[in-house]
Parts: C-alpha cells; structure tokens; sequence
C-alpha cells in the first residue's frame, strides 16, 4: 500500500468503524504516518485485537481504542466525553462506520438502524467533538460517503425508509445524506481553521457486502463482481488522500473519488435539502 501524505507525529485522529475493511486500512496508514489513532467501534475484545495488531505492524504505540455503538446517541455522547477527557485536541475525525442490514431494524432511539448509523452518528458524533477540532485547527473532517448516492434521492415523507425498506435503498439514501451533512457543515465552518469533505471508496472487498447484511440472492450478485473490486487498502487511499495530503490543506466542501475531486449528484448539492436535513438531525438527537 502507498504512503499518502507527510508524518503525523503529534496529531491526534478519530476513525470511526475502525477495526475492519476501509476503517482498519485507514488506521493502519495514520498510525504508520505516526498519528495518535484512535479506533472506535462496539467490539471491545476485537478492538483490543486490532490495535495490538496495528501497534506491532506500525511500531507505533499510540494506537488506541473507544468502545461505542454509534446507532446508540447516549453511546456516542458516552464516548465523545471519554475522548476529550482523556485528549485535548482533535485533529482528524473520519466518520466511517457503517451498515448495511436486511431486514428494518430500529435502533435504542427508535430510529431506524441504517440511518442511524451511517447518518446521524456523523452528524452527532462531529458535532458533540466540533469545539475540539475547532480549538485544534488547522484540522480536518472526512466523511465517508459512496457512489450509490447517485442512485438515491431522500423521500422526506419516509426518510427512514420505514413505509419500504430495501437494505440498498436505506444504504444508498443514508449516503446521500453524508454528502448534504458534508456540504452543509462546510459552509458553516467556512473561513475556518476545519475542512469537511466527503470520500467514495469505490466498491471495496469488505464485509459490508455479506449474507448477513444484504440477504442471500443480493449478495451472490454482489459476491460475482467482487473480482473486478478492490481491496479494503484500495479503498482507503482517497480518505487518506484527505486526510493527509498538505496540498488539500485547505480544500473544503469537495467529494473525492479515485483520489480526485468528483462531481456528486444533483440530489446532494440541493442547498434547500441540505438546511433541511440539518433541522431534522438536529431534532432527531435533541
């Protein structure tokens, strides 16, 4: 895997769903870099696990792990408090968890569980650290969004997909809305020592793409193009493209594909819908 990026000696970083796929890939290279990394996600003996790993692949001790289920919002308020107890700054936050489930589910919030997590744990878990990265900059916020953006538009009428549920239909909306949370943050944090962009990580081999996340016939489907996808540390070059580059220091408000700027959909530049989606965030987590 290529290095992207200068050292990260002294920097303090966030990745979410960090133990496994594009989120471990990441980890590995700010870790390599020499960031302090901090891994978050709701295995703790697994997380253990992983940053004793990356602690012995990287020669880096400050490797660490939080224990949070990001579709909980007293679990990620809970961890963003453990955080800056124990750090005082925060330079890079990359929220990258995710899910992708068969079958509707409805978290402890009694939200549904696919916009939970992959939506509102970024919109709560950046907002709840904000004062902290702002304190910290220059620093930088990547979120992790797809191309199935492309394919969604968000039905304001059932925007938790509770009336019809698809597990690729709540993936590809909660996706989009990465990108209106992304743009939307931007531009409240413009002329400010932050940057938010979002990242595609392509189609990567990971277990997001698995029997027990899309149900049998879609994943045969999807398991038959896994040849033509690249690995997780593929997938992890345009968010560590990001996160580190110097030359996108400044960049804010961009989506990056192929580690390069891309246009998103129409869908997610609606500035109307992306005010919008902020009011019922903000709502949604008190």
């Amino acid at each position: 895997m290529k290095t992207v990026g200068p050292t990260m000696i002294g920097k303090i970083c966030i990745v979410t769903g960090g133990t496994s796929g594009i989120g471990k890939e990441t980890a590995l290279a700010l870790s390599r870099l020499g960031a302090t990394t901090i891994l978050v996600a709701r295995d703790a003996a697994k997380g253990a696990a992983v940053v004793n790993e990356l602690r012995t692949l990287t020669g880096n001790p400050n490797v660490h792990f939080l224990a949070a289920d990001l579709s909980s919002q007293a679990q990620i308020r809970a961890l963003s408090e453990q955080f800056m107890q124990r750090y005082k700054r925060l330079d890079l936050l990359v929220n990258n968890a995710g899910v992708m489930l068969v079958k509707s589910s409805l978290s402890v919030d009694g939200i549904e569980t696919t916009f939970a997590v992959n939506h509102l744990s970024y919109f709560l878990l950046t907002n709840l650290l904000l004062d902290v990265i702002q304190s910290s900059g220059p620093a930088r916020i990547v979120n992790v969004s797809s191309g199935l953006h492309t394919m969604a538009t968000l039905d304001w009428n059932d925007l938790q997909s509770a009336k019809n549920y698809s597990p690729l239909k709540a993936y590809n909306r909660s996706k989009l809305a990465n990108l209106l949370f992304t743009y939307e943050l931007a531009r409240r944090l413009d002329g400010r020592a932050v940057t938010v962009n979002a990242a595609d990580p392509g189609f990567a081999r990971t277990n997001l793409y698995s029997i027990r996340n899309l149900g049998l016939i879609p994943s045969v489907l999807t398991l038959l193009t896994l040849p033509f996808a690249h690995s997780a540390a593929g997938g992890a070059q345009t968010i560590i493209q990001l996160a580190t580059a110097p030359e996108l220091a400044k960049v804010n408000g961009k989506y990056f594909e192929n580690e390069k700027e891309a246009l998103s959909s129409a869908a997610s530049r609606d500035l109307k819908d992306a005010v919008r989606l902020w009011q019922i965030s903000a709502d949604l987590t008190s």
